[in-house]
């Protein structure tokens, strides 16, 4: 049975990416290239934020900073030395490793709101620093001035869509493996009672920090193309809350327990967004993302995926 899972979600994969790139190949018309580009890069930071804050039940709200990060990273290693876009995506991922890492080792040993605190804190320390350096702009900010697009890709949104694509499939597959392995069911164990699994033998601190540094590398790393996408980079942007508030909203709806549930939740809210900034204002976005929130808190708690997962077991001859 797992065998045919796996063989199911690779299908899946190859799939969803020969979809994408035959779209880039058709699809004239680019404005759903910057539209995807956004939704993607949600669904990324959702389920990459999930590995900590889902498996583990630490509510991190620290994505900005990991985010910002990546996003500061690609634009220096752009600007000091050319390197292209894959080299640039690699770094990012390296630097947020090494960050979560720093991280972690400071602030994993806090619970509750006091973990929540110290990485709001995170992302204004490393804000400050970066408006204060002016190698990337400081705090005015920094032009991009975008390389020339690569085969077979004839605009550069393009492959930045497919590009974020991949990136989507590197952190479902590593929060897929990683809900799988013994980690995974070393972080479910602390995240129902931290203590007990202490007890039992289960290195909590070590699997923390474990999931700690994979998920800063994959926000970092999802981050990285958001300078070439909007040709500009900027901390009050890049550092924004938003983003926080965003893949713990995607990820709350969707549901923590499994990690369809944040690919479920960017989809649905990210979507939501994308539609209501083209039909009525982007302002609103900020409204919608609180009362659907509000709504799945109180109706749904274990989000779509709680709403789902009955129904599947009675069609599947299970118990509810």
């Amino acid at each position: 049975m797992k065998h045919r899972h796996s063989i199911v979600f690779w299908a899946g994969v190859a799939i969803f990416l020969a979809a994408v790139l035959s779209m880039t190949q058709i699809v004239r018309n680019e404005y759903p290239f910057f539209a995807g580009y956004v939704i993607l890069q949600f669904i990324a930071l959702a389920v990459a934020w999930s590995i900590l804050g889902g498996y583990a039940g630490y509510v991190n709200f620290g994505t900005n900073a990991f985010f910002g990060v990546g996003v500061y990273t690609a634009v220096a290693l752009f600007k000091a030395t050319g390197a292209p876009l894959v080299v640039q995506i690699a770094a990012a991922a390296a630097v947020g490793l090494a960050l979560g890492f720093g991280v972690g080792l400071l602030t994993l040993r806090m619970r509750g709101i006091f973990f929540s605190i110290a990485t709001i804190a995170l992302a204004i320390i490393i804000e400050t620093c970066v408006m204060n350096w002016r190698f990337v702009g400081g705090a005015a900010g920094i032009q991009i001035q975008r390389p020339p697009v690569m085969a077979p890709f004839d605009s550069y949104v393009k492959m930045l869509f497919f590009v974020q694509a991949v990136l989507v499939v590197i952190a479902v597959s590593t929060a897929r493996y990683i809900q799988n392995s013994r980690i995974g069911r070393g972080l479910q164990a602390l995240r129902d009672d931290e203590l007990a699994a202490e007890c039992t033998g289960v290195p909590t601190l070590k699997l923390k920090l474990v999931a700690c540094m994979i998920s800063g590398a994959l926000i970092s790393a999802a981050g990285a193309p958001a300078a070439m996408y909007l040709q500009y980079a900027d901390p009050s942007s890049a550092f924004n809350l938003s983003y926080s508030v965003s893949a713990l909203a995607m990820a709350l709806i969707g549901g923590t327990a499994h990690w369809i549930g944040p690919v479920l939740g960017a989809i649905l809210l990210g979507s939501t967004q994308q539609l209501l900034a083209v039909t009525i204002s982007s302002e609103v976005n900020v409204l919608v993302l609180g009362i659907m929130l509000v709504l799945f808190v109180v109706g749904a708690p274990k989000g779509i995926i709680g709403l789902l997962r009955p129904r599947y077991r009675l069609r599947a001859g299970g118990k509810p």
